[in-house]
C-alpha cells in the first residue's frame, strides 16, 4: 500500500466535532475550494505570508505547490505536518504543525485558518486542542509555540483562552509595512492540566517512526 511508504496519510486526530486529516492532494483541493470563497476580511491580513491576496487561480496554484514542497521536505530535523479539518465530511480550514531539531528541543510551532463561513462557532478553539494534542500526547513535545498578529482579535482569544505565555513582541512585515507579531507558549506542566480526554490519535506509531521518534 501505497501509506505503507508515507505513512502519515494514515495519520487523524478526532475530537467530538471535527477532525484533524493529513492533507492530501484531494483534501488539498478541496480546502482550496472554502479559501476561494474566503478566509478573512480582505482589509485585513492574518496571515504572515500574504497568500490570500493573489487572484484565483495563482493563489490555488501557489498553494498546491506549498503543500507538495512542504510534504516532500519533511525529514526527522525539520518538518511541517498540513491538515485539512473536516466536520461532517466537510472540509472547512487547515491546521499545521511545524518544527525543527524536534527530537532534541521537543518543542512545535502551529498554525490555522478557517474558512469564513465557519468561523465564530468555537471550531478554533476544537481546532487547537486537536493540534496540541497531538504535539503533546502524541509526539512527546515539551513546549508548544504560537505567532500571531497583536491585532487577530480571534486568535488572541482562542490563545490566551487556552492558558499560553507571552514570550514577547517582534517586528515583522504585514503586506510590505512593518507590525508587531505576539509570540506565546505552552510547556507541557500546564498542557497536563487542560488535556482533554475525549480526542483521540490514529496512526500515530507510524508516523512517529516516520519522523524518526
Amino acid at each position: 500500500m501505497a501509506n505503507d511508504h508515507w505513512p502519515l496519510f494514515d495519520l487523524e486526530v478526532h475530537t467530538p466535532h471535527l477532525m484533524l486529516r493529513y492533507l492530501d492532494d484531494t483534501l488539498a483541493g478541496e480546502l482550496l475550494a472554502v479559501a476561494k470563497r474566503g478566509v478573512h476580511d480582505p482589509a485585513v491580513m492574518p496571515f504572515i505570508v500574504p497568500w490570500t491576496d493573489l487572484p484565483s487561480p495563482q493563489m490555488e496554484q501557489a498553494a498546491m505547490r506549498f503543500y507538495a514542497r512542504t510534504r516532500a521536505d519533511i525529514r526527522p530535523d525539520a518538518w511541517n505536518l498540513q491538515f485539512a479539518v473536516i466536520v461532517d465530511g466537510d472540509v472547512i480550514g487547515s491546521c499545521d504543525l511545524g518544527a525543527k531539531h524536534f527530537a532534541t528541543l521537543r518543542q512545535f510551532q502551529t498554525g490555522s485558518w478557517l474558512g469564513r463561513e465557519f468561523q465564530g462557532h468555537g471550531l478554533g478553539k476544537e481546532m487547537r486542542l486537536a493540534c496540541l494534542t497531538l504535539g503533546f500526547d502524541g509526539l512527546d513535545a515539551e513546549f508548544a509555540q504560537t505567532g500571531l498578529w497583536h491585532d487577530n482579535a480571534p486568535s488572541l482569544g482562542v490563545t490566551r483562552s487556552l492558558g499560553y505565555t507571552e514570550e514577547g513582541r517582534r517586528r515583522e512585515l504585514r503586506r510590505d509595512a512593518p507590525d508587531e507579531m505576539v509570540g506565546f507558549r505552552m510547556p507541557r506542566a500546564h498542557w497536563n492540566t487542560i488535556r482533554c480526554d475525549d480526542i483521540e490519535i490514529h496512526g500515530m506509531p507510524s508516523a512517529r517512526a516516520f519522523l524518526g521518534l
